[in-house]
């Protein structure tokens, strides 16, 4: 039985009166799985949905918080916090990729959700391709950001993941102690020039430290290279230029595999989608309606007319197709 979503209070405003502007939070109770905290933006009447998927060691807040309010403008969007990170499931159970993919699915259970477009940011790509593997009748299209079929071939990324799998199992005070020292450094590399420092921090340290190390070796562990051929849904693939966690040429890799795949390449690195700039916020607006189970309306329509030319002046893409230009959909 699906229980009705509850509607949760911000975080404190004590110490966060630089936090961003944010829609309204809520907690799902999941039978037999936890309770989540998720945002939502209604979107226009009848709008398609959207699930945001998020990156290793982030929360929804901090992984999306700048493209909310632009995919509300087309979709009904739901952006959930994963297990044991920010306000995610808490269990006593190991990590796994694959229960997260089943708590979205359960999370669209909750709230009467039959099918969604599933969009993925590094850690989130795996889990979105894990929920179309899954669940094939429930996903109408993939968004794949900052991703990759895989993220272990080198021996540099070997010996990242080999030690994250070490370091899950160090004591709990050294592990608490590392993610401190691990959320100040993080978010000063995400908004080491912004107002809202303090607030991610903040929202880092609400994960669990040794969940999220969990997270990092099942992350290492992940492949679909046996099966992304067979992904027969409209995707787009964003790739990351200037990206050293997941490197480009792992990104277009993923596109090549999957058929008819559109790709778009902005300039930017691996935390491009916490930043300021236009590109990304662009890029991902462009991708979701390319893979829309509904055609575009006029008004989209000249809004991608106008992104392309504006695209064009800046150079953005590195590709042939625009940053937030759909090229080549089904």
């Amino acid at each position: 039985m699906s229980l009705l979503p509850e509607p949760t209070a911000p975080p404190e405003a004590t110490g966060r009166v630089d936090r961003p502007d944010l829609p309204p939070g809520h907690t799902a109770h999941l039978p037999g799985r936890g309770s989540l905290f998720y945002r939502e933006v209604a979107g226009p009447p009848g709008a398609p949905v959207v699930f945001l998927l998020h990156g290793l060691g982030a929360n929804a807040d901090l992984n999306w918080h700048s493209v909310l309010a632009p995919l509300g403008r087309h979709f009904r969007v739901i952006a959930p916090d994963h297990r044991g990170h920010g306000r995610g499931i808490r269990s006593a159970e190991p990590f796994r990729l694959t229960d997260c993919a089943e708590d979205v699915v359960a999370l669209a259970d909750c709230l009467g959700i039959d099918q969604f477009t599933a969009v993925g940011y590094s850690m989130g790509g795996p889990i979105a391709q894990l929920v179309w593997h899954r669940h094939r009748e429930r996903v109408d299209g993939l968004v794949l950001c900052a991703t990759a079929r895989d993220f272990r071939g080198h021996p540099r990324e070997r010996l990242l993941f080999g030690g994250l799998g070490v370091l899950a199992g160090l004591p709990h005070l050294t592990a608490v102690r590392a993610g401190a020292h691990g959320a100040e450094w993080v978010a000063s590399r995400l908004f080491s020039s912004r107002p809202h420092t303090d607030w991610a921090v903040a929202e880092l340290r609400r994960g669990e430290v040794g969940t999220i190390l969990e997270a990092a070796r099942e992350v290492g562990r992940f492949t679909s290279r046996e099966w992304t051929h067979e992904i027969d849904v409209p995707t787009a693939v964003i790739i990351t230029g200037r990206d050293r966690l997941v490197p480009a040429h792992r990104q277009h890799k993923l596109a090549e595999t999957i058929p008819g795949a559109v790709k778009y390449e902005i300039d930017g690195n691996h935390h491009v989608v916490a930043g300021d700039g236009d590109d990304f916020r662009h890029a991902l607006v462009g991708a979701c309606l390319a893979v829309s189970p509904r055609p575009p309306t006029v008004d989209e329509v000249g809004t991608r007319r106008r992104r392309r030319s504006g695209a064009r002046r800046r150079r953005v893409a590195l590709l042939p197709a625009a940053a937030a230009t759909p090229v080549g959909t089904r």
